[in-house]
């Protein structure tokens, strides 16, 4: 979740981290989407955020840091994007979820 401001109201100085953080203590999305890649899991995998849009501070800049440094760890598909507004809390009233394919680099499709 991206939430640049608290419940308050007041700035959350720590929020992109739980995005950006190259640092597995974190289990930020950047990290998620390594452990995705790298699960073995079976079938395809995605890494999906939301969050919300203030005056002055859209997501943007933020999801397009987020590709470029997932980019250079995995295979990242192409971004899919839906947004939503009119909603009823007093801070977070709009925002847009945005979701990836990931993949290893290592791997091979079939």
């Amino acid at each position: 979740m991206l939430r640049l401001f608290g419940d308050n109201g007041k700035l959350n100085d720590n929020m992109l981290m739980h995005i950006l953080s190259p640092y597995p203590a974190h289990r930020s999305a950047l990290t998620d989407c390594a452990k995705l890649a790298t699960s073995g899991l079976a079938g395809r995998k995605a890494i999906l955020i939301f969050g919300y849009d203030y005056e002055g501070w859209a997501m943007g800049p933020a999801i397009e840091a987020f590709e470029v440094l997932a980019a250079e760890r995995v295979i990242l598909g192409d971004r899919h994007e839906a947004a939503y507004d009119q909603l009823i809390h007093p801070v977070h009233r709009r925002g847009r979820v945005f979701a990836w394919e990931v993949a290893s680099r290592t791997s091979v499709a079939p």
